[in-house]
């Protein structure tokens, strides 16, 4: 961590703890920007771990900042519901004309419907033929690497692996690949606080492109028989097949942040926790059988996905806060991920840890994240090539971090490998 960053650090723990519970508002992008949030979590977990908050961007919201409370939320979909039309998974209150039905922002029984169609792609069996297609992949993008030259990791790495790999989810055209990356990007990009997003209004133009793409592909499987691939599952399941137009573009976005942002931000992540932690990153060269653990030490650290959000649908207490029907709950999983309530010396980064897979990254209940496994398998294939060609891989600057209190991620990541 560089001086600078400790210093911000310093700065923000002061202020986390001097100033009054009722002003912090843990959903300030700025925040997350700077890399400044983890106080503030800190405090609320100490002193309101259910924090009734008002941001003047996303209006009233509750908090749930311990381990153990968003269990309670996460697993109770009867009294906190998804429902894209109450308010979906994100902070943010979008326009009617702007929401988009995805299976992940529904209840059952039709969310449990729709997921199944698209399970059978990290069925084990599935992910045992990827591997080596994975491995080559991986190996052909590392060997491309500048020796003694900077470079943005989050781009030759990050983005390319994962983008070819949601191309093979897909069976999308490999030439147009990086337009997953777009829309992407597109999708979770929020005007109110980054200069360089879309307007409503073109986002919705440029994810109507996406869905015009895709219903190309769509209608081609659809007239054949029906193969291993997600464009073919969504064209061919009983709860898929006759989904409304909105509801298309609702579920390919989903799949498609699902599969890029969260795998890409950790492959960025963990470079950047080993570069921060140098007695782990030896630790690791030491013994490469620790990338097992190492892994989810990586999912959890990072937190892709900072927080999820529910919609109260009946009057609850929880953790002695009375919540209302119609409250807007949001769950910061990167404030639990740090609960040392929970997890042991929860605030280090610790790659051989007894329980690694003790984390919230994925979610629990029925909305835990139907790729879980498949992005362990990326990750661990990429330090497994990693440490067979590279005795290290130097940080050289700090990161540039996506403005966004929801893809906690990253644009650039300046590295250089010595020759």
């Amino acid at each position: 961590m560089s001086p600078q960053q400790q210093q911000r650090l310093a700065q923000a723990r002061e202020l986390a703890f001097s100033m009054p519970l009722e002003q912090i508002n843990p959903a300030d992008p700025p925040r997350f920007v700077d890399d400044t949030i983890g106080p503030f979590f800190e405090r609320l977990r100490r002193d309101a771990p259910v924090h009734r908050s008002h941001s003047p961007i996303f209006g009233d919201y509750w908090s749930v900042c311990s381990y153990q409370d968003i269990m309670k939320v996460d697993t109770n979909h009867q009294a906190f519901s998804s429902d894209w039309s109450l308010g979906g998974i994100t902070i943010t209150d979008q326009p009617a004309e702007e929401k988009l039905p995805m299976f992940i922002a529904m209840d059952p029984p039709k969310h449990d419907d729709q997921r199944k169609a698209v399970q059978p792609i990290v069925a084990p069996d599935n992910l045992s033929k990827m591997e080596s297609l994975i491995r080559e992949r991986t190996c052909k993008v590392l060997d491309g690497l500048p020796r003694d030259e900077t470079f943005n990791w989050v781009d030759r790495v990050s983005i390319e692996l994962t983008t070819l790999m949601l191309a093979t989810l897909f069976d999308f055209p490999l030439e147009d690949r990086r337009l997953l990356t777009y829309w992407s990007d597109i999708a979770t990009a929020n005007p109110k606080f980054n200069p360089n997003a879309p307007s409503p209004e073109q986002r919705m133009a440029e994810l109507g492109k996406m869905a015009g793409y895709f219903m190309k592909l769509w209608n081609e499987r659809a007239g054949q028989p029906p193969r291993s691939d997600l464009v073919s599952m969504l064209a061919h399941g009983a709860a898929t097949r006759n989904m409304e137009p909105k509801e298309f573009m609702g579920n390919l976005v989903l799949l498609i942040v699902g599969g890029n942002d969260t795998t890409r931000n950790s492959m960025t992540g963990g470079l950047l926790a080993l570069s921060e932690n140098p007695a782990e990153y030896a630790k690791l060269r030491a013994n490469p059988a620790l990338i097992d653990s190492m892994v989810p030490e990586i999912i959890r650290w990072q937190t892709p996905l900072a927080h999820m959000r529910r919609t109260a649908v009946q009057d609850i207490e929880l953790n002695g806060q009375q919540i209302r029907k119609g409250d807007k709950v949001v769950m910061w999983y990167l404030s639990g991920n740090r609960d040392s309530a929970a997890i042991p010396e929860a605030d280090r980064f610790i790659i051989d840890r007894a329980r690694p897979r003790q984390h919230l990254s994925f979610g629990f209940g029925i909305h835990r994240c139907v790729g879980n496994r498949l992005a362990e398998m990326q990750l661990r294939i990429l330090w497994e090539e990693i440490l067979k060609r590279f005795a290290t891989i130097e940080v050289v600057g700090e990161p540039a971090r996506v403005p966004s209190s929801f893809v906690r991620g990253y644009t650039d990541l300046q590295v250089r490998i010595p020759s």
